[in-house]
């Protein structure tokens, strides 16, 4: 029943910064583990950060100490904030729960374009 609306990518140079926001609607995800994934032009989709209900982080090992993932539950924001950017990171950009992303057949939101530029 959550719906997602992701926003606040766009287009950077290397080594520049952006900060993604996750809005759920429908109903609030404060009792959720909520991840972070992207998927590149021909590559699958992939998980980037994940947080737990009670605020514990993941992340991938490509982009461990360049991303930050948190929450505000009683905005029921996710956000991803992305510092030092590489043109590998150049992707679609989705949230959704974890437990549901991880399965085939999942809904997802428009997710929002990363370009980073060399």
């Amino acid at each position: 029943q959550v719906q997602f609306v992701e926003s606040g990518g766009g287009l950077v140079q290397a080594g520049g910064s952006l900060r993604l926001s996750c809005a759920a609607s429908g109903s609030k995800f404060s009792g959720y583990a909520i991840g972070w994934y992207r998927q590149a032009p021909g590559k699958q989709r992939e998980s980037v950060a994940v947080i737990t209900s009670t605020g514990s982080t993941s992340y991938a090992d490509s982009i461990r100490g360049r991303f930050t993932i948190s929450r505000d539950n009683a905005k029921n924001t996710v956000y991803l904030q992305m510092n030092g950017l590489k043109p590998e990171d150049t992707a679609v950009y989705y949230c959704n729960i974890r437990g549901v992303a991880i399965l085939a057949g999942g809904s997802w939101g428009q997710g929002t374009q990363v370009t980073v530029s060399s």
